[in-house]
């Protein structure tokens, strides 16, 4: 179990893939698999579709993480858009495939959903999706958790609020958004310890390597930008493989910082990417 290995004080290594958006494109899935399983992972994540609008399809890479590598998997699960016989049903598919772990997200609110369906949807927060699925499966849960505060929050209290709710409703371990400045981490943790919340957290590390990543994942993020690295995307962003070259480095230095100040775990978000994953994880590790 995920959460046993952290417990008992592994730093772990973990990447983040997503599904193929069209059936055909499963096999180059499974070469980015077979390729990152090479890297030795303690666990592999799946990413959800928008609204659950590809479940089929996430537990179909984790089976195939879970059963043919054999590496842990772990499932992302969204219900924004969701009732709770849709949640039950992806619950039976992912047992059926043999997959036991579970990080319990709202999600993003879908494009079909109107005010009406958004205030009356079934679970309001990826806190009331964590307890379900402890009242309903045997499944490990996983919580997602954001160094500088998810842009919804009000403030930085309310934010670790959700978190302790978190905890409460089953969360056995966390992984944060991805961030770019380590000193931001490091104060969430010592405001989530002074809060009381004791559950390990694996740093979510996502390298740039093209100035367009800004105008899509990060910005969706919110995460913060730091001089150093707008400083990078403005000299190399014109020059792709400059940039690319920059973002690893970038990435790099942020995780032996991470390392050497003793973090939990680290989950690269890949972005299906193996070459840029394996640059970064052989330079990390010793």
């Amino acid at each position: 179990m995920i959460a046993q290995l952290l417990k008992d004080g592994k730093q772990t290594l973990s990447f983040e893939v997503f599904p193929p958006k069209k059936d055909d494109e499963f096999e180059n899935a499974q070469a980015v698999l077979n390729s990152l399983a090479e890297l030795k992972p303690d666990f592999i994540s799946v990413t959800y579709g928008a609204g659950g609008s590809r479940s089929t399809k996430t537990v179909e890479i984790a089976s195939y993480i879970e059963n043919h590598l054999h590496i842990p998997a772990l499932a992302h699960m969204t219900c924004v858009g969701s009732k709770r016989e849709d949640i039950g049903r992806v619950t039976d598919s992912l047992r059926q495939a043999g997959v036991s772990h579970v990080l319990a997200l709202r999600g993003d609110r879908p494009s079909w959903m109107d005010d009406e369906q958004f205030a009356g949807r079934d679970f309001a927060h990826a806190s009331d999706l964590t307890r379900f699925l402890k009242e309903t499966s045997d499944l490990e849960i996983a919580g997602a958790c954001y160094p500088e505060k998810h842009y919804e929050a009000p403030d930085a209290a309310a934010d670790l609020e959700g978190l302790r709710e978190k905890a409460r409703a089953g969360a056995s371990f966390l992984i944060t958004q991805l961030f770019f400045e380590n000193g931001a981490f490091y104060r969430f943790l010592e405001r989530k310890e002074a809060a009381g919340i004791s559950l390990p957290v694996c740093a979510g590390i996502m390298p740039i390597t093209s100035a367009r990543q800004l105008g899509t994942t990060v910005t969706l993020s919110g995460s913060s930008i730091p001089k150093e690295l707008a400083d990078l995307i403005a000299a190399y962003g014109d020059h792709p493989e400059d940039m690319r070259r920059a973002g690893v480095d970038y990435a790099i230095r942020q995780i032996l910082d991470l390392k050497e100040h003793g973090v939990d775990g680290i989950h690269i978000y890949s972005m299906n990417r193996p070459k840029t994953t394996r640059e970064i994880v052989q330079a990390v590790t010793p």
